[in-house]
């Protein structure tokens, strides 16, 4: 069952596919962008963690309700994107609308993430279902679109400093609707079959030896660590100017830079995929973001343009193994629970991202915000590499 294709895709469709999951996700991380605006207006440094752990709650919350219902397997998928990017811009709006305190923030970022379960996940599901012969080149163009989603808040902010924060919320709010409209009006017609009851198999799989484990397991020390990171680079590089103080540079700009690199890592990772196997790529993603993660506290006291290279280098193999371990599990579904499966993953995969985020917000100003606390994400991809290197995939 599933959905029913009119005709084969081609390139154009794979852009559109692209710049709406750019567009719908450069939602995530609005909050991040804004808040050094929004602290002194509040009073308060309290939300610096829970910014980015209310989106990914909300995240859990809509992947379990859209599992549960099957949505993205039940309804077409291009129309179930539009819904929820139209509804995840509008509680990204709502800081505008609401009076300007930390439980209404906290809402406005959860619901986000709550409709952004309609977005990350689906998106990966036209891109399976549409692509699947060339999948992890697909895969590494379309969780490209996610990090360069990430990090636009964050040019936004560095460009435009004297920029209102309220422009902010408005430019990326727009951008993510007009992503939404391109993808429906432009990607083929599809005809749904699906019966729209929850699929208890989904569960089991996952953590079913042999080649889909080895993507689960993969994935969830990716996560542990990816996060995390792009939650406190901005910290991480505040701790670094404060190690430079003669060195002034855009913070914004270089989280920014930070961030995106991760494009050339999936993009890139993509295209190696197709000569040496996902797996391989993966792994050797995970152990050089490791490494990356363990030389922090020796980096941080090097030159500027030294700690920018490394910077970049971590960027690249941080999000590079992402879209090459969704495609090791995307092949090893079945078709009709494919979508349901795709988004239980993010799911428990955005569940671990709370407990880093967390767990790093307390260790920061507990150990004087040492660089040394960073090393709490070491064990994520260890874990990763680990599955990977037992459980050979295909």
């Amino acid at each position: 069952m599933g959905q029913l294709q009119s005709k084969p895709p081609g390139n154009v469709h794979l852009l559109v596919i692209v710049l709406a999951q750019f567009a719908g996700t450069s939602l995530w991380f609005a909050g991040n962008a804004i808040l050094p605006n929004l602290q002194p207006l509040l009073g308060t440094t309290a939300l610096s963690g829970w910014i980015t752990s209310a989106v990914q709650l909300g995240f859990i919350a809509g992947t379990l309700v859209y599992t549960i219902f099957r949505i993205p397997d039940t309804y077409p998928a291009p129309r179930v994107f539009l819904v929820s990017v139209i509804a995840a811009a509008v509680f990204n709006l709502l800081i505008l609308a609401l009076p300007l305190l930390p439980a209404y923030i906290l809402l406005s970022r959860f619901g986000t993430g709550f409709f952004l379960a309609g977005v990350y996940p689906v998106g990966m599901k036209i891109a399976a279902d549409w692509f699947r012969p060339v999948l992890g080149r697909v895969m590494g163009f379309l969780v490209g679109a996610l990090v360069l989603g990430t990090a636009l808040p964050h040019l936004i902010r560095g460009v435009g400093q004297s920029l209102p924060y309220q422009d902010v919320l408005l430019t990326v709010s727009v951008l993510a609707v007009a992503g939404g409209l391109l993808l429906v009006w432009v990607m083929p017609k599809t005809v749904v079959t699906g019966s729209g009851t929850f699929n208890l198999r989904v569960f089991p799989m996952l953590l079913r030896p042999g080649a889909l484990r080895a993507g689960v397991v993969g994935y969830f020390g990716h996560m542990w660590e990816l996060y995390a990171l792009w939650a406190f680079l901005p910290a991480l590089l505040t701790i670094y100017s404060q190690l430079h103080p003669d060195y002034l540079f855009n913070k914004s700009v270089w989280a920014f830079y930070g961030i995106a690199a991760g494009f050339l890592g999936c993009a890139g990772g993509g295209l190696l995929a197709l000569r040496m196997g996902s797996r391989q790529v993966a792994t050797g993603n995970l152990a050089i973001s490791c490494l990356c993660t363990a030389l922090i506290p020796l980096v941080v006291h090097a030159s500027p343009m030294l700690f920018l290279g490394f910077l970049l280098i971590y960027g690249v193999t941080l999000a590079g193994d992402s879209p090459q371990l969704t495609t090791i599990v995307s092949i090893n579904v079945p078709a009709e629970i494919r979508g349901s499966l795709l988004t239980l993953l993010t799911c428990i995969g955005f569940s671990i991202t709370i407990i880093s985020i967390q767990t790093l917000a307390w260790l920061l100003p507990f150990s004087g915000n040492s660089v040394w606390a960073f090393w709490l994400l070491v064990p994520g991809p260890v874990l990763g590499i680990w599955g990977l290197v037992n459980k050979p995939t295909s």
